[in-house]
């Protein structure tokens, strides 16, 4: 019998997680598998890279992930990378909100959209009086009515008041999807919150019972900060991957053009831009949700147009290196997020050598500014040279830096960014449905149930789960 072969179209984290997991689930099982990741581009990774300039380090995309989501962790520690992972900057913890042209740090104990504490509330300026009474009225408030997918925004203005989704929720959820919370869907970008106030009413109650009760759990293990990195960067991580993958696996400069399934013979077809048609019994397409329609399009059509109606935003990455002694402001924190009231060039900037050692030799500072995203498109549209005058100028107004940087790099995700619009997770579903009438297919990606490193990894091992029991007709666990 000859050996199974699973392609894996797409060589970013997602195709990355799911090869790999393909490999590790062979090994364990003991069963021949031959493994072949197409990527189309000349490097893997897709928007992790990490490039060194002199001695700085500078990160093109993600510059981390999430240790509460347990995949991406537990990915480095197979992988031998525990000893190289690094938290967050433990004495520099503040974000800064924008507000009437200045910096007003995040209240402590505000969790993305509720506080947890209220003299920290109490004494903050970026809420009015008003705002502040309306926050304090949450916990009186009753369940909502539960009637259909609601938008982020609306959640939020229900809850807590408009300040609150103006001033916070705004700029923290929607720089994290790079979308509108106007359009954005509470039950897939924040399920957590939902759950909350079907269950216990009160969000804020909830959160300051969640938070006893881990204060009260006895520690285990390494404790993480929220955030980890590596500490040579995230490219850390597509390198560790990659060297595990079977020589031969990986084919660069490889675009899949279209995919065929083959009911007599039970088996799929991938055929490439040079015509190559490659067999294999089961296909994992960790592409965007645009590509992955193209490469079905003949196939299922209804599957296509499902997975075509997932709109995609673009962002980009402003990096400058400067002399610490050319900032006059201390930079006392992990960055700043610039509420879209407020009309800046900028969605955020992360003060990426304060959030994390090794970013700028001992003397210097990183930054690294976010353009783009659905509330800010035209900006992305900035030549090089218009978008470096413009976070340039933003960074002069907000932290007073006015020389010329060390250096300036920007890197560019066109359609990086899938929006989770209200409805997204029944368009999962459908799409789901679609799926199973195609043996052997998976999808995986940050189009479908997260947008994250961690969630991207996920996706990917999920797939290859997926596909290898389908394959080779195991019963599920």
């Amino acid at each position: 019998m000859a050996t199974p072969r699973i392609i894996v179209v797409g060589g970013g984290i997602s195709g990355l997680a799911a090869a790999h997991r393909l490999v590790e689930l062979s090994r364990e099982k003991r069963l021949d598998l031959e493994v072949i990741l197409l990527e189309a581009g000349r490097r893997l990774g897709g928007c992790i890279r990490t490039e060194r300039i002199d001695d700085f380090l500078v990160e093109a995309g993600p510059d981390s992930f999430i240790s509460e989501k347990p995949w991406a962790l537990k990915l480095c520690e197979r992988l031998g990378l525990t000893s190289r992972l690094i938290s967050t900057n433990s004495a520099r913890q503040s974000v800064f909100v924008v507000h009437r042209g200045g910096l007003v740090p995040l209240p402590e104990g505000f969790l993305l959209m509720a506080p947890t504490r209220l003299w920290p509330v109490i004494r903050t300026p970026l809420f009015s009086w008003r705002g502040k009474l309306r926050m304090a009225l949450e916990p009186l408030l009753p369940r909502g009515r539960g009637e259909g997918d609601e938008s982020l925004a609306s959640f939020v203005r229900r809850r807590f008041g408009r300040e609150v989704l103006e001033r916070v929720a705004q700029p923290l959820i929607g720089g994290i999807y790079a979308a509108d919370p106007e359009n954005l869907s509470l039950a897939t970008t924040m399920p957590r919150f939902l759950e909350m106030e079907r269950s216990q009413r009160s969000v804020v109650l909830a959160m300051r019972r969640e938070q006893k009760r881990r204060r009260s759990r006895p520690q285990s293990g390494a404790r993480w900060s929220l955030f980890l990195s590596l500490a040579g960067g995230m490219q850390e991580l597509v390198n560790a991957i990659a060297a595990r993958l079977p020589a031969g696996a990986v084919r660069l400069d490889s675009p899949a053009s279209s995919l065929a399934w083959n009911e007599t013979t039970k088996s799929w077809t991938v055929t490439t831009n040079s015509g190559e048609k490659l067999e294999a019994q089961g296909v994992v397409v960790a592409t965007p949700a645009y590509t992955a329609a193209k490469l079905v399009s003949m196939l299922a059509p209804e599957l296509a147009q499902e997975l075509d109606a997932i709109s995609y935003a673009s962002t980009a990455t402003v990096s400058l290196a400067y002399r610490e002694s050319d900032i006059p402001n201390n930079l006392a924190g992990f960055g700043l997020v610039a509420p879209a009231v407020e009309s800046r060039k900028i969605l955020a900037c992360t003060f990426s050598s304060l959030k994390y050692a090794g970013r700028a030799p001992q003397g210097s500072v990183l930054l690294r500014a976010f353009i783009g995203g659905a509330s800010q498109p035209y900006l992305y549209e900035q030549d090089d040279q218009q978008m470096e005058a413009s976070v340039r100028e933003e960074l002069a107004m907000l932290l007073d830096i006015r020389v010329k940087p060390l250096f300036c790099r920007i890197n560019r995700h066109p359609r990086s960014m899938p929006q989770y619009h209200v409805g997204h997770l029944e368009r999962v579903r459908r799409i789901k449905t679609h799926l199973d009438k195609f043996p052997g297919l998976q999808l995986a990606g940050n189009a479908y149930r997260g947008v994250g490193t961690a969630d991207c990894v996920h996706s990917g091992e999920d797939a290859a789960d997926n596909v290898w029991k389908q394959i080779f007709a195991e019963e599920k666990e």
